[in-house]
């Protein structure tokens, strides 16, 4: 990477800490410069505004999910053990996130009620990692893994609010067991809909 490329990747991991952290909206040029140790045009040059420093900040984090979470999971069988992995490795990731936070989850708030490119930006990302859980969940009744007859968007619902709970648990209220909580109730949410096995 040349010195610009690096001074940008160096200027975005430190906006990411500092979004994780205070969000999107608490990020600025300013506040930016004074922790690289940079005058603001310095930060300016590389992002044409505070605008494009955030949608750049939300598709690095982006990036990150996918590489820990998206891709590694891609590499089990299709079906249950896909869809298993992608919730732990998801479930590994939040853990992580406590001490920060998940900006997906910050950012839906931050930004549910308002209009523009980053709420843009963010939902197409939510959506975009809701469509892979979705494709897995389909897969894994084609597999006769789980229920055929089950709404496999309920699936990815009830998956999405075992992270939203263990994200408010672990994060807000610090209760332990948070993550132990949300993994059994995977399991049982996965033994509900596994297919009935036939008497003969």
């Amino acid at each position: 990477m040349r010195k610009g490329e690096l001074t940008r990747a160096a200027i975005l991991e430190t906006a990411l800490e500092s979004a994780s952290r205070h969000g999107l909206e608490g990020l600025t040029i300013g506040l930016l410069a004074e922790q690289m140790n940079m005058s603001k045009s310095g930060v300016f040059a590389h992002f044409g505004s505070r605008e494009d420093l955030q949608i750049a900040v939300l598709q690095l984090y982006h990036h990150l999910f996918e590489q820990e979470v998206f891709y590694p999971s891609m590499k089990e069988s299709r079906g249950l053990p896909r869809l298993r992995s992608m919730f732990s490795l998801w479930v590994k990731r939040v853990t992580r996130e406590i001490a920060s936070g998940c900006i997906y989850i910050s950012g839906a708030t931050e930004y549910d009620d308002r209009q523009g490119s980053i709420r843009d930006e963010l939902v197409g990302m939510v959506n975009a990692w809701q469509g892979a859980l979705l494709r897995a969940t389909m897969q894994a009744q084609e597999f006769k893994h789980l229920q055929a007859d089950i709404d496999p968007e309920q699936i990815v619902y009830e998956m999405y609010g075992l992270i939203l709970a263990l994200h408010h648990d672990a994060r807000f209220l610090k209760k332990s067991g948070s993550v132990n909580r949300a993994e059994t109730g995977f399991e049982r949410m996965i033994q509900s809909y596994a297919p009935t096995k036939s008497v003969n």
